[in-house]
């Protein structure tokens, strides 16, 4: 799958960092990450803040054991490794200053020499936009990172990134939208314009709504107690469990798992490559398994139906 405009081809699953060193440890990463590129995957999405969430975590682990695992293959070029900056303190904003510090950082912990692709995490309103720009421009120049994208933008500061950063080393080649069948509304009414005005590759994250879509969890009392507790609460509810239960008679017709049926819908929404991430590889086989499915027109159109409280 090529993104946007840029030279980068990349596997339509990309492989969320965001477990590493955190519900995964070291060892348990790099198999994950070497059963992924054994499947065929070439594309790991990650952020300077992971996984600072994590009890005893303060961000950068999550870059620092990619940049291990990169260092011990030797296949630095062979991967495309995105990452992002805006969150991590004391760089949680989108200054110059802060960026420009963000980037040295993330070079350092993933021991390249350039980024492929590179997101500001999410936009400080209190900064011009021809800021960001200038900033994201001179990186590019610098040859500290290769393409730009933009990740948790509200519509009208995307648009008008892209509308600046025309003809510039900073026009972005793909955006990170919150995406999944049970969160639509916030892309298809105000993101997905803009997107088809630009045409960046789109990147979905919570791709599975933290599990949720795996099917895993049939209650509260299930997500209760969990790592990504803080991130389900409030999530499992009839309307979920329908779209769930939708998504396993799919599973059925294919012979596939439910997480792949999911993340197949976002593909034929549009999706170049949805995010999702696995604490183990065994979790791993039903995300590559995206790369062959195509859903039908009717299957597509039951999944909109049924997700259509959140719509």
């Amino acid at each position: 799958m090529k993104v946007g405009a840029s030279d980068l081809e990349v596997f339509p699953l990309n492989l969320g960092g965001n477990t590493f060193g955190w519900t995964a440890d070291k060892a348990t990463s790099f198999e994950i990450l070497d059963a992924y590129r054994e499947a065929g995957g070439n594309f790991i999405d990650t952020a300077d803040v992971y996984s600072r969430w994590g009890e005893g975590l303060s961000g950068g682990e999550s870059e620092q054991v990619i940049g291990a695992w990169l260092a011990e293959r030797g296949c630095a070029d062979e991967v495309v490794v995105a990452t992002k900056v805006g969150k991590l303190p004391p760089n949680d904003t989108v200054t110059a200053a802060a960026v420009t510090a963000g980037c040295e950082d993330s070079l350092r912990r993933l021991g390249l020499e350039t980024i492929p692709l590179y997101y500001l995490h999410a936009d400080d309103p209190q900064v011009p936009v021809e800021d960001q720009v200038e900033t994201m421009a001179g990186l590019v120049e610098a040859g500290k990172i290769r393409h730009v994208g933009l990740s948790n933008y509200p519509a009208d500061r995307m648009r008008e990134f892209f509308r600046v950063s025309r003809g510039t080393p900073a026009f972005p080649v793909a955006v990170q939208p919150h995406y999944n069948l049970l969160h639509r509304a916030e892309y298809e009414t105000e993101l997905r314009p803009v997107v088809e005005q630009y045409r960046p590759g789109v990147f979905p994250y919570f791709a599975l709504a933290s599990g949720v879509l795996t099917g895993k969890y049939r209650s509260a009392a299930d997500v209760a107690g969990t790592a990504r507790s803080r991130f389900t609460e409030g999530m499992v509810t009839p309307e979920a469990l329908r779209v769930v239960a939708r998504l396993e008679q799919v599973a059925a017709m294919h012979d596939v798992e439910v997480p792949t049926v999911a993340l197949a819908w976002l593909r034929a929404k549009g999706a170049t490559a949805p995010i999702a991430s696995v604490s183990r590889t065994a979790q791993l086989d039903a995300l590559v398994a995206v790369a062959g499915l195509q859903l039908s027109p009717a299957e597509v159109t039951s999944l909109d139906a049924v997700s259509d409280p959140y719509a």
